[in-house]
């Protein structure tokens, strides 16, 4: 009998078994790295935090500033104004945002992961529209940019949170996806490893997006209430 007419049974008899994959790292590795990445992940999350902190400092700076001098009274000519409805919508808009997501970084630590995820994504879609109104909101305005001293600090400010809101809708949903998948290799492979040290990293990152949420409400209250207000 020649070689290619062997039975289908000898044949799957001389393939080699394949060997569920196990976890290689001890213990103390997986804590280790663990407490690595924990490290890295709250250093990043300070630092992305402080970056805009000083970013919308300078903002309120200029602000102030240019406002104080009123050069030849051209700081706000006419009481010009951007639409005080749609600027107040944004502001309701990262406002439930953040609220959302503080209620899910709480329930996450009480373990009701269910909820946890339902008010990431409710977080997400309340940022994403938020960016959609402060974009739709400069398409609106009846001044021209740089036409006075208010007009080109709003039009920064507008700018600078439509890219803070969208930074932090995009990060609340790449943990939510991380987060999803994780469950999925578990529940399909059941191992404990890698996934356990990710599932942990997860944790963390809820709560430092969480502090980065409670940064952004922060941010459009002070600002709506100097472009809008005083």
């Amino acid at each position: 009998m020649p070689d290619d007419a062997m039975p289908d049974d000898a044949m799957t008899a001389a393939q080699p078994e394949r060997v569920p994959q196990t976890v290689l790292e001890t213990p103390e590795e997986i804590a280790y790295e663990l407490r690595a990445a924990q490290g890295a992940v709250w250093t990043g999350s300070r630092l992305v935090i402080g970056i805009a902190a000083f970013t919308f400092a300078s903002l309120g700076f200029a602000y102030f500033y240019l406002r104080s001098t009123n050069n030849q009274d051209l700081w706000r000519p006419g009481g010009v104004t951007a639409s005080v409805y749609l600027g107040t919508a944004v502001l309701v808009a990262a406002l439930v945002s953040t609220l959302l997501s503080v209620y899910g970084a709480w329930r996450r630590r009480q373990g009701a992961i269910l909820d946890s995820e339902v008010a990431g994504w409710l977080t997400v879609l309340g940022g994403c529209l938020a960016v959609g109104m402060q974009v739709w909101q400069l398409f609106e305005l009846h001044f021209y940019p740089g036409s006075s001293g208010y007009a080109s600090c709003f039009i920064a400010w507008a700018v600078l949170n439509a890219a803070l809101l969208l930074s932090g809708s995009y990060w609340t949903e790449t943990i939510l996806a991380r987060g999803l998948r994780l469950r999925r290799a578990a529940e399909e492979e059941g191992s404990t490893g890698p996934e356990q040290l990710s599932s942990e990293l997860v944790e963390i990152e809820v709560a430092t997006s969480n502090h980065y949420w409670v940064f952004i409400g922060l941010v459009n209250v002070v600002f709506w209430f100097m472009f809008y207000v005083i």
